[in-house]
């Protein structure tokens, strides 16, 4: 049996193309997705009207949601707020579960929050996060599932990448593979990747660049299609073009074989 995930990623409402909501979701909702997995930034100043509009484009998707708030899911204009209640308006419109996980025939998702409220832009690997996504991808790997963890931050960069690198990703990374975890969802650096982790090779990195925001980086708005079928997962990306029609962009394969991941030819 096949299993289809939708991966979106920095959707900034507030500094997004109106004109491709509705493209977006019909793609989204075309998919078949059995969940679709949203890795943080829904919203550009974290303001309750940018909420109010993620919260509108979530509620049209026809899949389940699993959404984790990005750093710019936290106040910035706000510091009272930010400091003292920086998740309390993704709780109120998005998810009052900050770290939410969902089981499916042959996966199991575990969100991880990487914000931090007391650096704009650098994510957090926080211990306690470690340790509950360590159980759910424990529990993962005893059912015969996919383990995916689902953050904002991407824990390893490219030489080319010009935000600061999460600290720890390295021994986190080894340690969450140890326990299971297969896959890492994120976002946050608008641009797209698909490959196995230079540092832990049983680890599949799956990037995705923005679904909605005007900063493009010089790529366009994308979103990822993964079909898992046992060890093997497809990751297909879909573009927006010009016309705001989605095409596919590119679709690799790749298979978990002795504990390391390869790409098919």
């Amino acid at each position: 049996m096949t299993a289809t995930l939708v991966h979106l990623s920095d959707l900034h409402f507030g500094r997004d193309r109106p004109e491709l909501l509705q493209p977006l979701i019909d793609e989204v909702n075309g998919a078949g997705a059995d969940l679709v997995v949203v890795s943080g930034d829904l919203t550009q100043r974290a303001r309750h009207e940018q909420f109010r509009s993620a919260r509108a484009f979530l509620d049209r998707l026809t899949a389940p949601v699993l959404a984790i708030p990005g750093n710019h899911d936290t106040p910035l204009d706000n510091l009272a707020v930010r400091l003292l209640r920086p998740w309390g308006r993704f709780r109120k419109h998005i998810s009052r579960d900050l770290e939410p996980s969902h089981e499916g025939e042959g996966y199991l998702v575990a969100g991880m929050n990487t914000a931090d409220p007391q650096a704009w832009q650098r994510g957090r690997l926080r211990w306690r996060s470690l340790v509950r996504a360590g159980d759910r991808m424990k529990a993962a790997h005893a059912s015969g599932r996919l383990g995916v963890l689902a953050m904002h931050h991407p824990p390893e960069h490219m030489p080319e990448d010009e935000k600061s690198r999460m600290r720890g990703a390295d021994p986190a990374l080894s340690a969450l593979s140890a326990q299971g975890a297969d896959i890492v969802l994120c976002g946050h650096l608008h641009v797209w990747r698909a490959m196995p982790f230079r540092a832990t090779a049983g680890l599949l990195l799956v990037q995705a660049g923005t679904g909605l925001s005007t900063r493009v980086r010089g790529e366009p708005n994308d979103l990822n299609i993964l079909r898992i079928e046992g060890r093997k997962v497809t990751v297909e990306r879909r573009g927006a073009g010009e016309d705001l029609r989605f095409s596919t962009l590119s679709r690799t394969r790749f298979e978990k074989v002795d504990g390391r991941w390869r790409t098919l030819r």
